[in-house]
């Protein structure tokens, strides 16, 4: 089975690339996903952050105290290096084995730190969706209330929007209409589905 890593920086509407995808028939694994739900309320991952960043990681009834992490992470950069630690091995594994599971001609692994983890050759072609930089401080701000500064220092700590264009086999424009979106994908679905049968 042929498997298609879809990155791309914060706010470049990952998700809307891959709810077009799913209206297709292609199965679409999420890693933000899994991360969500490897950090649920008596999950292994969970304690290993509880003992890591002590008891202020947890809100009162037990669940991941998101805001504190996010805080901890964004001013302290060792600390985030040891959550990722925790978390994304888990998150691969999880992968692995839904892959398994599938029998479709190809899947959508949905990650958007492919390239910040090292594991783009985890997949068998790479697409990025991509958006000007202006667009997706914008777009980030809408959605999540947060300042210029916060949305430019996540930005700036993923790796460039060069990067991952010359990284990819893949771009998705999506600065353009909805319609022009999913031709787009539609196109990519063909080109996956002809690609798969080799």
């Amino acid at each position: 089975m042929l498997k298609i890593g879809l990155t791309g920086g914060i706010g470049c509407g990952k998700s809307t690339v891959t709810t077009i995808f799913k209206q297709l028939n292609a199965p679409v694994i999420d890693a933000d996903d899994i991360a969500h739900q490897l950090v649920g309320v008596g999950q292994p991952a969970l304690l290993l952050i509880q003992q890591t960043f002590g008891n202020h990681s947890l809100n009162t009834d037990g669940s991941l105290n998101r805001r504190y992490i996010r805080e901890l992470v964004f001013s302290h950069p060792e600390q985030k290096q040891t959550l990722e630690a925790i978390i994304h091995p888990l998150v691969y594994q999880t992968i692995q084995a839904r892959l398994v599971l599938l029998t479709s001609p190809y899947c959508l692994l949905s990650i958007p730190l492919l390239f910040e983890t090292n594991k783009a050759d985890f997949v068998d072609r790479v697409l990025v969706v991509d958006c000007p930089v202006a667009t997706q401080i914008e777009r980030v701000q809408k959605r999540d209330h947060l300042s210029t500064e916060r949305v430019q220092s996540i930005i700036d700590s993923q790796v460039s929007r060069a990067f991952r264009i010359a990284h990819a086999q893949d771009v998705i424009d999506n600065t353009q209409s909805t319609t022009e979106l999913a031709q787009q994908v539609e196109k990519l679905h063909n080109l996956y589905l002809s690609l798969s049968s080799y």
